[in-house]
């Protein structure tokens, strides 16, 4: 389930990026911000799965806040913007696939006994029975 646009607000202000005489004077960069809390197109469970998987993403008060200001207009800042959230979104959403359990090798096993056997030999080794023997 995607944001819907009327759930989005769009907040600008100047950009810092290219924009030549304009930089200082038009409002280039775009905020979306979209509260995922608020939101009527959500279900709990999907609410629930986007605060575990977004985590540190969503602010305090339950809102996810993506920039752009890479673009010249704030058109395609928003655009860009937009996009973005929406892909958040999206990934977040996809259904994570459980583990399935497997064993570990016989291999490694017996390769982990026989090197607690090597290194149990070099131990006794250094006891004090060992030297003078052999």
């Amino acid at each position: 389930m995607l944001p819907p646009l009327r759930e989005i607000t769009f907040r600008t202000s100047r950009s810092g990026g290219p924009g030549g005489q304009n930089v200082n004077k038009v409002e280039t960069k775009v905020e979306a911000i979209w509260s995922v809390v608020e939101s009527e197109s959500l279900t709990a469970e999907q609410k629930a799965q986007l605060s575990s998987a977004l985590g540190r993403r969503i602010s305090a008060d339950g809102t996810i806040r993506v920039v752009s200001q890479r673009e010249r207009t704030q058109g395609a800042n928003r655009a860009v913007a937009l996009k973005r959230l929406r892909a958040v979104v999206a990934a977040a959403l996809v259904p994570r696939k459980k583990r399935t359990k497997t064993r570990a090798p016989r291999a490694v096993a017996e390769a982990r006994l026989e090197q607690k056997k090597r290194r149990a030999a070099v131990k006794r080794k250094r006891g004090p029975a060992w030297h003078g023997e052999d």
